[in-house]
């Protein structure tokens, strides 16, 4: 079994994940501390990005917690800023946050479809833009961004959710087209069903079970946020040097009902 702790690839790197203070972001930040990089937890809430970076400092791993309103433009480069100054390297940015709003649209509200747009896709709009001078400026580095399986396949009733996902696929490829003659890889991860408190709200919401939810996939369960973050620690890894403008899909071969 590949041991991370054993194979630090982050050894002296700095990287940056957003929504870094629950569900799939704590295990990406959890797994590229493990590989040596110097993390920077952030979330829009203080209290879980600083308990995720505790639990990294108190294990010898190096992190600190930055809250930031990803909602907010000038926080997302604020934030960028931040970071630069303090550590003088960007070497991976991970776009990660993201919130669900359900409904058709007759549904959703127009503040929903907003709220959407600014998190889901405006947020990665302003940190790749802010983010990216530096990288290229430091001969490289790597982006990996949080999409989804309904952003290549959209579930029912879920328009804001889904439209905004097939954003950040395409903004990914676009990126990565216009960026990797500076050395910089775009890359995102497209999961499916993963055991986090989103789903598990969403199945509570439905009367279902997480047990239920399990039924449903081929392999036999939902995924892991751990799974997760082991393919955006390859990605943003040397390992894999000539992957850019990808759509990885993690779904334990289950499709869009």
């Amino acid at each position: 079994m590949y041991n991370p702790s054993a194979n630090p690839r982050f050894a002296g790197k700095t990287a940056i994940v957003t929504g870094g203070g629950g569900g799939i972001g704590t295990a990406i930040s959890q797994r590229l501390a493990t590989e040596g990089a110097f993390v920077i937890v952030a979330d829009a809430v203080a209290e879980n990005a600083q308990q995720v970076a505790d639990s990294i400092t108190s294990t010898g791993g190096q992190a600190i917690a930055m809250t930031v309103n990803l909602a907010d433009a000038s926080a997302c480069t604020d934030l960028i800023s931040k970071v630069f100054a303090d550590r003088g390297q960007i070497d991976v940015l991970v776009n990660n946050a993201g919130i669900m709003r359900r409904g058709n649209i007759l549904d959703i509200s127009v503040e929903d479809w907003n709220d959407l747009f600014a998190v889901n896709i405006n947020a990665m709009f302003h940190l790749c833009r802010a983010a990216l001078p530096h990288m290229i400026s430091g001969g490289g580095g790597a982006i990996v961004n949080t999409a989804s399986q309904w952003g290549l396949y959209p579930a029912p009733n879920c328009i804001g959710y889904n439209v905004t996902k097939a954003a950040v696929a395409s903004f990914s490829q676009n990126l990565a087209r216009d960026y990797a003659p500076h050395n910089v890889r775009v890359n995102a991860v497209c999961p499916g069903e993963i055991h986090t408190p989103m789903l598990e709200a969403g199945a509570k919401r439905s009367g279902r079970t997480i047990a239920d939810l399990d039924k449903l996939v081929p392999f036999g369960r939902v995924g892991r946020p751990d799974e997760v973050a082991a393919l955006v620690a390859f990605l943003a890894s040397e390992e894999a040097a000539f992957m850019c403008g990808s759509l990885i899909e993690i779904t334990g071969a289950q499709p869009v009902a």
